[in-house]
């Protein structure tokens, strides 16, 4: 979460273009990368971003025991979740990795504070009240720290980035699903490492 202000939310169907995809995004400041397993290709994906110097390689959307081994055999050194189970929090925790689960109240976040963690990733955080949500639900968790994730923008993220408990937030705009040009993907990648509050 401190690699970056930015972590691009990314969702690839086709494996051929995952490691220029990578080295365009390291190149243009940015090394975490969550691929969400969206699509079939996902898991291919990171394992080929995994090859990648100076990438950190994680997998998003993970949401089950077993996708979260799977995630872990193909090379991802973190683990992002929509929400927080037992089922997964769990072996999440006993393996090691990092984890990254999805919190959207105060009754998410206890359960996670339950289970050891500290860190969060606050979803669909637009369209859970936004910043005024966040700020409210920081404040009586004021040892959490928060990745805000859904609705972010380029334009909104310097905006959450000033709330003292956020580390970071996740973005889908960095890269395009249909990806067509390397060079856009690093200079959206610089604008979005150099974000501040």
């Amino acid at each position: 979460m401190t690699l970056a202000p930015v972590i691009p939310v990314l969702v690839i169907d086709d494996a051929s273009t995952a490691r220029p995809i990578a080295e365009a995004l390291v190149a243009g400041g940015i090394r975490a990368l969550e691929v969400t397993l969206r699509t079939p290709a996902a898991l291919e994906v990171i394992a080929e971003m995994a090859k990648v110097e100076g990438a950190v390689v994680g997998a998003g959307t993970v949401t089950n025991e077993k996708q979260l081994q799977a995630a872990i055999d193909a090379g991802a050194r973190f683990i992002v979740s929509p929400g927080l189970t037992e089922a997964l929090g769990k072996p999440a925790i006993a393996s090691g990795v990092p984890f990254l689960p999805g919190t959207a109240n105060a009754a998410d976040i206890m359960f996670g504070m339950d289970l050891g963690l500290s860190h969060f990733k606050f979803f669909p955080a637009e369209a859970n009240g936004g910043i005024p949500a966040l700020k409210a639900l920081a404040a009586p968790f004021y040892q959490a720290r928060f990745c805000p994730t859904g609705g972010v923008s380029l334009a909104s993220a310097p905006n959450w980035l000033a709330i003292p408990e956020v580390l970071c937030v996740g973005g889908s705009w960095i890269v395009p699903r249909k990806v067509e040009d390397y060079a856009a993907i690093t200079e959206a990648a610089k604008a979005a490492s150099q974000l501040t509050a």
